[in-house]
C-alpha cells in the first residue's frame, strides 16, 4: 500500500481540481442568489452571512419560474414515459424477434443518432406549424420523442440482447405470447436499463433549450431552461434574481445526479455491452 500511495496522490490531485472546478460555479450561484442587488454590486465575491429566500420567492412567483417549471415537468414526464414505452417495445422486437427488414430498421435507428436537430429544425417547424402543433405540449413532446427515440432504442436493444435466449424460450413453452414475453419477461428483467435510459432522457429533455425555443415561442408555454435564458436579458441589472432562476432550474438535475449516479453511469455503459 505504501508503494501505491504516491500514485494515488498523483491521481487524486487532478481529480480534486476537477471537482472544485465543477462545484465552485454551483456554490457561487447559490451564494449570489442569497444576496440583495446592493450587496452584489458592492462585493460580488463575498459570502453571505444569513440565508435569504426572497430572491427565490420572487423568481418563482413574480418572474414566472414556477410556471416554467411546471411546463417542463409536464413535457419531460410525458416524453420520458412515451420514450420508455416505444423504446422498450422496439428494443424487444429488434433484439429478439425475427422479421423482414429488422436489420435495416436497426441500422436506420443508428443512422438517426448522427442527425443533429439543427439539420431538421426548419422543415420540422414548418410541419408542426401546418399541423397546429406549434406552441402546444403535444408538439414539444412529439419532438422530444422523435429526437431521443433512436438513442433509447439503441441502448435498450443492446441490453435486451444480453438476456439469455433460454429464458425467452421457456416463457414461450409455458404458453406466453409475444406480448406475454414482453410484459412478463422483458419488462421486469429490463428495469435497470429502463431506469437508466429514463434518467438520461429526462436530463436531456430538461436541459434542452433549442428544441423548446423553436416549438414553444410564447412566454406562457416556456420551459424552465428557456425561462432562464430570458431572465438574462430581462433582469440583466438584477443578477441575484437571475442567479435564483438558474438555481431553480438546476436543482432537479442536481438531485438526480446526487441520488442516481450509478444508474446514470449504467445507462451510459448500456450500449457498450456486447450482444
Amino acid at each position: 500500500m505504501s508503494r501505491l500511495r504516491p500514485g494515488v496522490w498523483l491521481a487524486a490531485l487532478p481529480m480534486s481540481v476537477l471537482a472544485l472546478a465543477t462545484v465552485y460555479p454551483l456554490l457561487f450561484t447559490a451564494n449570489v442568489a442569497m444576496k440583495t442587488r446592493r450587496d452584489y454590486v458592492l462585493d460580488r465575491f463575498s459570502v453571505v452571512g444569513t440565508l435569504r429566500g426572497e430572491n427565490l420567492e420572487t423568481a418563482w412567483t413574480s418572474v414566472g419560474m414556477g410556471r416554467y417549471f411546471v411546463n417542463s415537468l409536464i413535457v419531460v414526464t410525458s416524453a420520458v414515459l412515451l420514450l420508455l414505452l416505444l423504446g422498450s417495445m422496439a428494443g424487444f422486437a429488434l433484439s429478439r424477434l425475427r422479421f423482414r427488414g429488422s436489420t435495416v430498421l436497426y441500422l436506420a435507428c443508428l443512422a438517426a443518432l448522427f442527425v443533429p436537430f439543427q439539420v431538421i429544425m426548419v422543415p420540422l417547424a414548418r410541419v408542426m406549424a401546418d399541423t397546429a402543433l406549434i406552441d402546444t405540449y403535444p408538439g414539444l413532446i412529439l419532438v422530444y420523442v422523435a429526437q431521443f427515440l433512436p438513442f433509447t432504442v439503441f441502448l435498450l436493444t443492446s441490453y435486451y440482447r444480453t438476456i439469455p435466449q433460454e429464458i425467452i424460450d421457456a416463457a414461450r413453452i409455458d404458453g406466453n405470447s409475444v406480448y406475454g414475453v414482453y410484459r412478463r419477461i422483458m419488462i421486469p428483467l429490463g428495469r435497470p436499463a429502463l431506469l437508466s435510459v429514463g434518467i438520461l432522457n429526462a436530463l436531456f429533455c430538461w436541459n434542452d433549450v433549442l428544441m423548446s425555443l423553436v416549438m414553444m415561442p410564447s412566454a406562457e408555454h416556456r420551459t424552465v431552461m428557456v425561462g432562464v435564458t430570458s431572465l438574462r436579458g430581462q433582469y440583466s441589472d438584477d443578477i441575484p434574481i437571475f442567479a435564483s432562476g438558474v438555481l431553480i432550474a438546476a436543482l432537479p438535475v442536481l438531485v438526480v445526479y446526487l441520488f442516481l449516479q450509478r444508474q446514470i453511469a449504467d445507462g451510459v455503459a448500456a450500449g457498450s455491452t456486447k450482444g
